[in-house]
């Protein structure tokens, strides 16, 4: 009895990796709910002209375009409280349909963002480098979102995988954007004139390298080596 219970109990490897992945979905939904809490709330429970303009939060085509960033903050919230759960495995082998009807919000969500980021990039205040960042990162957003979506559709789960953290990494760059902005020691490395010119490039390209290091290691321990001859 005893020599089956250790043959079926799952190492302590595997147990240790768990807990380090639930750790990390604990952390990353908490950090967003924190940027939903101090940036998104704001501009609903503030809906006047004053809020929507305010020189620390908002900007003087705000109010204006309040339609267009309303929906962008409102599907960027939704994708980034939403994402974090699509890595669950055990809501993805418990909760399939769950899992799958979640997935779609998320996708939606996604391309809502996108195109109010792009009408946003449009008709910024910020100046056409600015602009232009933004508009890549929209850019880059609906194309990891995309490609996510069309690899299950092939049924490319492994892929699918992939792409869906690339396109979460990008969702969460609204989050490091802020954290780079707007909090020591990063808002004091550049001048007020270039900081959020420069961080809306690196807020999504830094991380997106970071986990490309990550998923190529990945991929480079799971494959066999070849046999040297």
């Amino acid at each position: 009895m005893s020599s089956s219970a250790q043959t079926t109990s799952p190492p302590a490897s595997s147990r240790a990796v768990r807990w380090l992945k639930g750790l990390a979905l604990a952390v990353v939904l908490l950090t967003a709910a924190g940027f939903v809490l101090r940036y998104v709330f704001h501009y609903y429970l503030n809906y006047s002209e004053a809020a929507f303009t305010d020189p620390l939060r908002g900007a003087a085509n705000y109010w204006r375009m309040r339609g267009w960033l309303l929906l962008h903050i409102t599907s960027g919230m939704l994708a980034l409280l939403i994402g974090p759960w699509q890595f669950s495995r055990r809501i993805r082998q418990r909760y399939i349909q769950l899992h799958r009807v979640s997935g779609r919000v998320y996708v939606i969500a996604v391309l809502c963002g996108c195109t109010a980021a792009f009408r946003l990039a449009a008709g910024t205040t910020f100046g056409k480098a600015w602009g232009f960042g933004l508009a890549c990162l929209a850019f880059a957003w609906a194309t990891t979102t995309l490609m996510a979506y069309y690899a299950v559709r092939q049924r490319q789960i492994a892929i699918h995988k992939e792409w869906m953290i690339r396109s979460y990494v990008i969702t969460f760059a609204f989050v490091t954007f802020r954290v780079f902005n707007d909090y020591p020691p990063m808002m004091n490395w550049l001048p007020e004139a270039d900081r959020a010119t420069t961080y809306i490039w690196a807020c999504w390209v830094l991380p997106l390298l970071v986990a490309e290091v990550l998923l190529a290691l990945v991929r480079m321990r799971r494959a066999t080596p070849a046999v040297a001859r």
